[in-house]
């Protein structure tokens, strides 16, 4: 059982020190997306040939339908990626991190709600939106900002982030659609990975950044794609072990890894009132995300 639970540790730390690893190593938005596509893709071709090669290949089956509605998805998961990774060269890691937390639950707990029917019972419904206030707030109290300090929350910041989280919807969604229902995890995750990089390369190409190609940081960041590649896995694995609700609630961790390590690891500037907001609003958001897994 402790095995256990240190897996579902995994995704919690991959997620949470991928963005610290990637802003150490440096390099523009489009070198970082590229590495996150290129190394979870190792990470998928490392899964897919050691389940064949140790005789499990039905594992890591899928159909051609859901090979191309994976790729597509992982593609679009990459657009919700490059909104975060330019909202950390402009708000900062510890800024962005908890804010992007939060439209990902929200996005995703409304869109379970409307299109999944989650949270039928009124005690679901009643449980479920107190949750998200809570996260909400936690939210607001991270954005806090004061003028002296540096890289700001600014509304202009916060719609841009808010907007390009539909590609991390679309990614987290995806698996319950009906078409999908009978496809392997396993199966659907090679594609996924490959749906990533080709996002990243899609995006480098149309942004006129071919020359990225040649720059080192586009591959040194591939190891900020292996921890985040390994950290999806894990939660794969985490989540059959423990069921997706306790294992989720693991994953949030990653939060307080990222704000925190943006502060002590990439020293990002906070006056001390701005960081006893961002420690409070990392405590709401950890309690709400954690509150939304009773509201079922």
């Amino acid at each position: 059982m402790l095995l256990t639970y240190l897996l579902a540790l995994v995704p919690a730390v991959g997620w949470g020190i991928m963005p610290l690893i990637t802003g150490k190593i440096g390099g523009s938005t489009v070198n970082q997306t590229f590495g996150i596509g290129a190394g979870a893709t190792i990470v998928g071709l490392i899964a897919y040939c050691a389940a064949i090669m140790s005789g499990n290949s039905g594992a890591v089956a899928v159909t051609s339908q859901g090979f191309w509605i994976s790729v597509l998805c992982g593609a679009l998961w990459s657009t919700g990626q490059i909104g975060q990774f330019v909202s950390f060269k402009r708000m900062g890691v510890s800024n962005t991190m908890p804010l992007s937390t939060v439209f990902q639950l929200v996005g995703n707990s409304i869109i379970g709600v409307l299109i999944f029917g989650e949270w039928h019972s009124s005690r679901a419904l009643i449980i479920g939106f107190a949750a998200l206030l809570v996260v909400i707030i936690g939210a607001l109290m991270t954005s806090i900002t004061d003028q002296s300090s540096g890289k700001k929350v600014t509304i202009q910041n916060f719609l841009f982030l808010l907007v390009t989280t539909f590609g991390y919807w679309v990614y987290s969604t995806f698996p319950k659609m009906p078409m999908l229902k009978d496809e392997k995890t396993l199966g659907i995750f090679l594609p996924e990975m490959i749906g990533i990089l080709i996002g990243a390369i899609i995006y480098t190409l149309a942004s006129g950044n071919a020359k990225a190609f040649k720059q080192k940081e586009h591959y040194l960041n591939i190891v900020g794609g292996i921890s985040w590649g390994i950290a999806a896995l894990a939660y794969i694995f985490s989540g059959r072990a423990l069921g997706t609700n306790m294992a989720f609630i693991f994953t949030q961790l990653n939060v307080v890894i990222a704000t925190l390590g943006g502060v002590l690891i990439l020293k990002e500037r906070k006056t001390n009132r701005e960081m006893g907001f961002t420690v409070l609003g990392i405590i709401f958001v950890v309690c709400g995300s954690i509150l939304t897994v009773f509201a079922h």
